[in-house]
């Protein structure tokens, strides 16, 4: 179909100090899925609220099924019939899944519960959704509450859904899912406006894309039009040498001396099963696995951020006792942990507090650094990584994912790491931040750190790492490095479990 149910005309919105929309044009037709790209800060967010009528336009118009509108609150696009789904869900997990559904949509004070019911068993099967109407929402899956959350939007008449960051949450089963109650709401008519990082989804699943880039609209392209490496150069504003180097950089050549960091039979109360590993200065190697195969739990075996339970440790050639996280920062390691938001930041807490904090904890909280060498460290990190952030005073929270990443990665450097562990640093953000800190990955391992990078995504742990720990099961099952580092060598290995 190629009717336009959503126009937006030069739309412009200003914030203190950022032009966060500048002159944006954007077109939704019924019944297609339109991907709206862009790195971290590039405007999306913003575009989305300014069409759910979370923030006023300062400028451009905007046209609803050809009628001109201006909303003032969410509520306004909410019945105008445009429904947001977005990456923390924002139900009542302690409700059923017909609550859910019709929580705060009823005039009558009294609860009809059998109607209730009967209505969501009735929209759960027309959506295919495998959920019951009595269920406790804290029961489904992560995909079904998303499926949940998406059918609450479209029983309320929804013309146009907003889909931001739903997958990154979810398994490759679970997104299928969610992909084919996408394709039936497309096949209803319903415009899916899909906010995603996920690159292979997007040529899986959209019909068109929307390319944003500093606030701007860079372009509208046919997906099957689109190469993929076309789409990530309009995405950085620059050619993919970056990116290229990367990928044919020669892995850095391991030191043969004495191994920084070696472990014999080491075990933890996270289950994962005892383990040996070593690595040694200037190289880069990594954790692979499925979800769920102990490569988290290895590396938090390794800083004592589970505990500990059992095993041998030497650095540098002595025995050392590594019994909990500052043992292991006192020792020269650092822990980027794939948790961003549990794990590492403190929101709020601000960028230059943030990026202090591993090493202040070093230092011990009874000598706080003054308030000018704390800004001297900030500062420094904050031009190093190209942290963007409007001063080193501004709370972490109102730092888009990328940016956030880059403090946490900064707190540790600044404790200048011999040994650096990096659980799924680029996970969640966009494909520009995602080459700054494999560059900075691989520079590092140059300047004689040793690292291990540990990522979901298979090709870029190829780029990054020149030897890689294969896991299933909670156990290493074999390794792989050299001419057999590729990624048929890793599903085989990952597939056979290490026969």
């Amino acid at each position: 179909m190629s009717e336009i149910i959503l126009e937006m005309k030069a739309v412009s919105k200003t914030f203190p100090g950022v032009k966060a929309l500048d002159n944006v044009d954007f077109m939704l037709r019924k019944g297609e899925i339109h991907a709206l790209m862009g790195e971290n800060g590039a405007g999306k967010s913003t575009l989305v609220k300014v069409i759910t009528g979370v923030y006023e336009k300062d400028s451009g118009f905007i046209d609803l099924d050809g009628r001109s509108i201006h909303f003032r609150s969410p509520q306004e696009a909410q019945n105008s019939g445009i429904g947001t789904v977005y990456q923390e869900i924002t139900l009542c997990p302690n409700l059923t899944v017909a609550e859910n559904l019709f929580t705060g949509r009823g005039r009558s004070p009294f609860i009809q519960w059998k109607k209730m019911n009967d209505k969501a068993a009735r929209l759960l099967d027309s959506l295919g959704i495998p959920a019951s109407p009595v269920q406790e929402l804290t029961s489904c899956s992560l995909a079904v509450q998303q499926m949940i959350a998406i059918a609450r939007a479209v029983d309320m008449d929804c013309k146009i859904l907003i889909l931001d960051e739903p997958t990154s949450s979810l398994d490759e089963d679970e997104v299928k899912k969610l992909f084919h109650l996408m394709g039936e709401l497309k096949a209803r008519g319903v415009g899916i406006i899909f906010i995603t990082h996920f690159l292979e989804q997007v040529y899986e699943i959209s019909d068109r894309i929307t390319v944003l880039r500093n606030g701007k609209q860079i372009g509208e392209y046919e997906t099957s039009s689109l190469p993929q490496i076309e789409l990530i150069s309009k995405m950085m504003g620059k050619d993919l040498d970056d990116v290229t180097k990367i990928k044919n950089q020669d892995t850095v050549k391991k030191d043969e001396s004495e191994p920084v960091f070696e472990s014999t039979a080491l075990s933890s109360d996270a289950g994962v099963r005892p383990f040996d590993f070593t690595i040694r200065k200037g190289e880069v190697n990594g954790f692979a696995g499925l979800l769920g195969s102990g490569r988290s739990e290895s590396a938090r075996a390794i800083f004592a951020a589970d505990k500990v339970t059992g095993g041998k440790v030497r650095m540098n050639g002595r025995a050392v006792k590594i019994r909990t996280p500052l043992d292991a920062m006192r020792k020269g390691i650092g822990y980027l942990p794939e948790d961003r938001k549990g794990d590492g930041i403190i929101a709020d807490l601000s960028v230059r507090d943030n990026i202090i904090l591993a090493l202040q904890v070093l230092k011990g909280f009874f000598k706080p650094f003054t308030r000018g060498q704390a800004e001297e460290f900030a500062n420094e990190f904050i031009k190093k990584l190209n942290i963007k952030t409007p001063t080193a005073d501004t709370p972490i929270r109102s730092l888009s994912g990328g940016n956030q990443q880059k403090v946490i990665l900064a707190r540790w450097l600044l404790t200048h790491p011999e040994y650096l562990i990096l659980d799924e640093p680029t996970r969640g953000i966009d494909i520009g931040t995602k080459v700054e800190i494999q560059k900075l990955v691989l520079q590092l391992a140059g300047e004689g750190m040793s690292l291990t990078f540990i990522s979901s995504e298979i090709e870029e742990m190829l780029r990054t790492c020149s030897r890689m720990i294969i896991m299933k099961d909670r156990e290493i099952v074999g390794e792989l490095s050299g001419a057999d580092l590729t990624e048929n060598d890793v599903m085989n290995v990952i597939a056979q479990g290490g026969k």
